[in-house]
């Protein structure tokens, strides 16, 4: 008897694109987190080569010298110095820079695990590392239930690999800041209240800002009772909401406090946060004045351009009206939900009253990088692959300028 030749069923054909949206989503993530981070080594290496005398950190630095420059510095000393009980004074007896300006978490963890990898730097630079990591699962998570798992991935790379993507490897909090918000952010989608409790306070003692997240929740509590009747809002959820957002307010002023303590001077921290805008604008009056800071900067900036101050401010009234009616109307932005846009809008606000508007703006703005999902909505590939080359383009121009130049008045991360 003859054998049978049974034929089996055409094999499935397998590729790139049908494996890759069924992979776990952390691996899928950690791929792109580990392209980008390559990448963004060889943009260091590159800069390094290209730096010369003229810049701060001289000819071919290391990518260790790179990593550690700047704010890294101020970190580094609040680690093995501590905070200074007597401010340092400029010539002209105003308070000069100082560790008060940088909060302790950072500084003290990597100092924690500098003590096992060998320097404060190794420390700093995994935590920054690995809360990148954190902070590209968390967003993706933040996103993937209003835009989808497609475009929440795409949000991770443009994220991933961003203009200020380098402060994933050097040595600032904003890294490790970013997991914590994305996670208290996430908590709040979830109604998880109780981790909030400790994602405050961490938030609050490791980078400024948290004061904006105490704006966030009381705005997200009159969301919800507004909603009330087809959203119901629990007296557990509003008891909650009411805590959580006094929390934020206390821990934003508890800093103020210790450094008033400790310096003797009730004024120490905001004395310490105007003297960086002395760098830019001169000896003002030392006071602090909400919103002033972006008058004087568009006075100022207009000017240095040869615009004029009133084409300036006439400008900041534009740019805050655009940036309303994007958060508001934009049909892109509000599939994101509303968690996300209070958040923006209530750190944008923050930004708005208490900032002075210089280079650092960019890294300023991170904190409301969930608002790539609103990038990443469009499904067109020839958009989104546009989007993450200019991204990658505006990485390396800030890399360049910020690390390899290093040497005028404007190139400050």
């Amino acid at each position: 008897m003859a054998d049978r030749v049974v034929s089996s069923p055409a094999a499935t054909p397998v590729s790139a694109r049908t494996v890759w949206p069924r992979g776990p989503v952390v691996a899928r993530i950690a791929v792109i987190y580990v392209a980008a981070r390559l990448v963004t080594t060889g943009f260091f290496l590159i800069a390094a080569a290209l730096s010369g005398p003229a810049s701060r950190y001289g000819v071919a630095p290391s990518l260790g010298e790179l990593a550690l420059g700047w704010d890294a510095q101020w970190y580094w000393l609040a680690a093995v110095s501590g905070y200074p009980a007597d401010l340092p004074l400029t010539p002209q007896g105003g308070v000069a820079e100082n560790a008060w300006a940088f909060m302790p978490v950072y500084a003290y963890l990597s100092a924690g695990l500098g003590a096992l990898l060998g320097s404060w730097g190794a420390g700093a630079v995994v935590i920054s590392l690995v809360s990148g990591f954190g902070a590209s699962v968390m967003l993706h998570g933040l996103l993937r239930d209003r835009i989808g798992d497609a475009a929440a991935t795409w949000a991770v790379a443009f994220f991933a690999c961003g203009p200020l993507a380098a402060l994933f490897q050097v040595g600032y909090a904003e890294a490790l800041f970013l997991f914590l918000l994305f996670l208290a952010l996430r908590c709040v989608q979830l109604r998880l209240w109780g981790w909030l409790y400790l994602l405050v306070p961490a938030m609050g003692f490791t980078r400024p800002g948290i004061l904006a997240s105490a704006l966030f929740v009381g705005l997200y509590g009159i969301h919800r009772f507004l909603r009330r009747r087809v959203d119901p809002l629990p007296l557990r959820d509003m008891a909650h909401l009411v805590a959580v957002a006094a929390l934020a307010v206390v821990v934003g002023f508890v800093w103020q406090a210790i450094a008033a303590v400790v310096t003797g001077d009730p004024g120490a921290y905001l004395a310490t946060e105007l003297a960086w805008r002395r760098n830019w604008i001169g000896e003002t009056s030392g006071h602090f004045v909400p919103v002033e800071g972006w008058v004087q900067a568009a006075g100022f900036w207009f000017t240095q351009w040869g615009l004029g101050a009133g084409v300036g401010y006439a400008a900041l009234v534009l740019l805050v009206l655009g940036v309303a009616a994007v958060l508001l109307f934009a049909p892109q932005v509000k599939r994101l939900g509303v968690e996300i846009r209070l958040w923006s809008a209530s750190y944008l606000l923050y930004l708005l009253l208490v900032f002075f508007p210089q280079s650092s703006i960019f890294r300023l703005l991170l904190p409301v990088s969930p608002l790539w999902g609103a990038v990443a909505v469009p499904r067109s590939r020839v958009w989104r692959v546009t989007v993450l080359v200019a991204a990658l383009l505006g990485q390396w121009w800030w890399i360049y300028n910020m690390y390899g130049l290093g040497n005028t008045y404007w190139q400050i991360p």
